[in-house]
């Protein structure tokens, strides 16, 4: 398989390529709507199973069905971003995220408001266009800055969604009008992306790969599907196996289609270079501690300590104010991760990251009993999240093919989301499965080994940066 080549293009009409430089703030607000949607919708799902009538059980789909679709969305939104033009494709996502958000607002019952999550997939993809689009205009070191920022503001906005959004509803007095806000934003996310931003100057060739996507998708969703059921169906069942096998068959027929196409969805021998390979997996284990650990951590929280021996007991708000201390410190740690990487250089900067977040676990582990060593741990180790979401994606970038930057990062996007869904799971059956003396209460021994788990992956996820060859 030929590596694929950056062919020549005239400048596309709009700004000059220096001034992309000006339009980051626009990018930068882009991923602030995205974190806000993404994270202002968890509070609201109670209140959207009242108003719809729906189950609880029924309710998780409301966010499960939004993480499948964009295993679905971001490889392909990539590949097309390179092929076709990063801001072209960064517009269509704002459009279906839109019409999403509008959906989601309108639907009187749960099949159109499913539908409208579906359509909130390309949120996902944002960042990976984004991303492509400052390699294509700016250069390595602003291309740092701003992928640190925005970074950095998908964490702001997550964090404010989450804050915010309880007190949203209670101020316009109902879930709905909530809900149409969320579709204002977007709107004006697409309306602000019709002018002001230039294109990619240099376009990936060939044709898309809609089978190899299609592959993709299918064995994204299947694994999925059957790693968010496993907890509730029980890993061993018919059901669970037939998917986690019907999706590794499915996959390997994938690898085998990419290795075979000239211009592949996914250039899987750069992805399984020496190059990009332990940055990938060092991803996968970003996922298992930004996205699962954090639930892990609020259940330890909320738990009363005189009936369960350990936790806190804290009210909603009190965890919403101690939880939040290492989102603060992961926001402050991406937002300043290219100048650290100027400093110490980028892989000894992802060295300290992976280093930060084991030695936050370790001492999550020590500090148990204490709030207040509780929330200095998880800081340490909020900040070494920070830093890796920094720089992980800048190191994947800068080591893949120039003319596949948003597909390099749709990879790890999806790699740090499969991360997450396989972590939740197996956090679930720990907390679920060590519990206190005949109760059903999670013991304290389910909570220390997650910890010491999150501790054991970050030090391979260290070991791994370490081997990878070193580009600073």
């Amino acid at each position: 398989m030929s590596v694929t080549q950056p062919r020549p293009h005239s400048a596309p009409s709009g700004p000059a390529p220096g001034s992309v430089r000006g339009v980051v703030g626009l990018l930068v607000l882009f991923e602030l709507t995205s974190g806000f949607l993404q994270g202002g919708i968890t509070p609201l799902i109670p209140a959207i199973r009242d108003m719809l009538g729906i189950s609880s059980g029924t309710a998780q789909w409301i966010t499960a069905v939004q993480f499948l679709s964009a295993a679905v969305c971001v490889p392909a939104f990539g590949r097309l971003g390179d092929r076709y033009g990063h801001r072209l494709m960064l517009r269509v996502a704002l459009a279906c995220v839109t019409a999403g958000s509008a959906l989601v607002a309108l639907a009187p019952d749960v099949t159109l408001l499913l539908a409208g999550r579906v359509l909130l997939g390309p949120l996902a993809a944002l960042l990976a266009l984004e991303i492509g689009l400052c390699r294509d205009r700016l250069g390595p070191q602003a291309s740092r800055r701003a992928v640190g920022l925005l970074v950095a503001s998908l964490a702001l906005g997550s964090m404010l969604g989450s804050f915010t959004t309880g007190l949203l509803d209670r101020l316009l007095g109902g879930v709905r009008p909530t809900l149409w806000c969320f579709a204002v934003l977007a709107a004006a996310c697409v309306l602000l992306s019709i002018r002001g931003i230039p294109e990619t100057r240099h376009k990936a060739s060939g044709r898309m790969d809609w089978a190899g996507a299609g592959l993709l998708s299918v064995a994204l969703v299947l694994l999925l599907a059957a790693v968010s059921q496993g907890g509730t169906r029980g890993w061993s069942s018919p059901g669970t196996l037939a998917g986690l096998a019907t999706a590794l068959v499915v996959f390997a027929l994938w690898v085998r289609w990419e290795l075979r196409q000239e211009h592949p969805l996914v250039d899987v021998r750069s992805a399984a270079g020496q190059a990009v390979a332990p940055h990938l997996l060092s991803g996968f284990v970003l996922g298992v501690v930004m996205l699962a650990e954090p639930v892990v951590a609020v259940s330890y929280l909320d738990a009363a300590p005189e009936t369960t021996g350990y936790g806190f007991g804290l009210a909603a708000w009190q965890i919403g104010l101690w939880g939040g201390i290492p989102h603060l410190a992961s926001f402050l740690a991406a937002a300043t991760s290219a100048s650290v990487a100027a400093r110490i250089g980028l892989r000894r900067m992802l060295v300290l990251a992976f280093g930060l977040v084991a030695a936050g676990n370790i001492a999550l582990v020590a500090a148990h009993s204490s709030l207040h060593g509780f929330a200095l741990a998880y800081a340490v180790a909020g900040a070494g999240m920070g830093l890796a979401s920094g720089g992980l994606p800048t190191v994947i970038v800068e080591a893949s093919p120039a003319d596949r930057s948003a597909s390099a990062v749709a990879v790890y996007n999806n790699l740090k989301t499969l991360g997450g869904s396989i972590a939740g799971a197996a956090f679930a059956a720990i907390l679920g499965t060590l519990l206190a003396h005949d109760t059903t209460t999670p013991a304290l021994s389910a909570y220390l080994t997650v910890w010491s788990l999150c501790a054991v992956v970050t030090t391979t996820a260290l070991l791994l940066t370490l081997l990878a060859p070193h580009r600073d």
